[in-house]
């Protein structure tokens, strides 16, 4: 090959390169080009509004592994006075009377031991007492689960020390927390007066008596348009009332001895629970 030869040679390579290279770019500016432009032009579709999931107190993860189907300790207490010396068992719960209602569901959750108590057979003055069964009505002013976290957080201070002994959720559900042969602190300062007249315990001589150690308290949820101190709200749902008809029909505790928490305090500070219909509850349980 002579040098001329050679060099054009040379030359054809190099040229044959460049256009290969070139039409390589090419290429794949053809290839990222129409994607670019179409998400230019048409932007991704915003993403389907996800309607919230209805959430159960057991799906919740904080309570899983501490709520339980109801077991028979944690059933609703007898007509058997609470303060006589055979309530040292856990009692057991008459028959459960046919329901009009769908039956509840029934779940149960442990309350930290500093939330509740004993219940006494003498009061700090050594007397025997021997009051009947009470039914304490309340409500959560708040939801059902943040009651339930702060009985199962343990307090120190007299103040802060609270519980109930069943709580039932808007949806009807019902969540055993105190057991009844227990002492829930449902109340403070209270007295019930009834067909015996004025009834309350004291226990503690460093506090005012209460109904505690008699009564077994039961708190609504509150709906969530009274998450406030006002007077009133919407209301309680048709299920809250069905169970809450259904639990006491279990008790056998006549409806005379069902009360509310505003009834019997004594501090002037409680109201609940607001917005209750006992025309309408005292319909309900009449009806079993």
């Amino acid at each position: 090959m002579t040098q001329k030869n050679a060099f054009l040679a040379l030359f054809l390579s190099v040229v044959a390169g460049l256009v290969a290279s070139a039409f390589g770019f090419w290429s794949l500016d053809q290839q990222n080009t129409p994607a670019s432009s179409a998400s230019s032009q048409h932007p991704p579709a915003s993403p389907a509004p996800i309607s919230p999931p209805i959430i159960n107190p057991s799906d919740l993860p904080e309570v899983q592994t501490d709520i339980a189907l109801a077991e028979p300790q944690v059933i609703p207490p007898t007509s058997v006075p609470p303060s006589s010396p055979s309530t040292t068992v856990t009692p057991t719960a008459t028959s459960v009377p046919p329901s009009p209602y769908p039956p509840p569901r029934e779940f149960r959750a442990t309350v930290h031991p500093s939330n509740y108590g004993d219940r006494y057979a003498t009061n700090t003055y050594g007397q025997p007492v021997r009051n009947n069964w009470l039914i304490v009505l309340h409500e959560t002013v708040g939801s059902g689960m943040s009651a339930i976290h702060h009985f199962k957080t343990p307090h120190v201070k007299d103040e802060d020390q609270a519980s109930y002994h069943t709580l039932i959720f808007l949806d009807g559900t019902i969540v055993y927390l105190v057991p009844p042969e227990k002492r829930a602190f449902g109340a403070g300062n209270s007295v019930f007066v009834g067909a015996n007249g004025s009834e309350s315990v004291q226990t503690n001589s460093d506090l005012p008596p209460s109904v505690n150690n008699f009564a077994y308290h039961i708190s609504l949820e509150t709906p969530a348009d009274g998450n406030h101190s006002g007077p009133t709200h919407s209301g309680y749902s048709e299920a809250q009332y069905q169970s809450l008809a259904w639990l006491i029909a279990r008790t056998g505790v006549p409806p005379e001895r069902v009360t509310t928490h505003a009834a019997i305090d004594r501090s002037g500070e409680r109201s609940d629970p607001r917005s209750f219909d006992m025309a309408k509850f005292t319909a309900m349980l009449q009806r079993f």
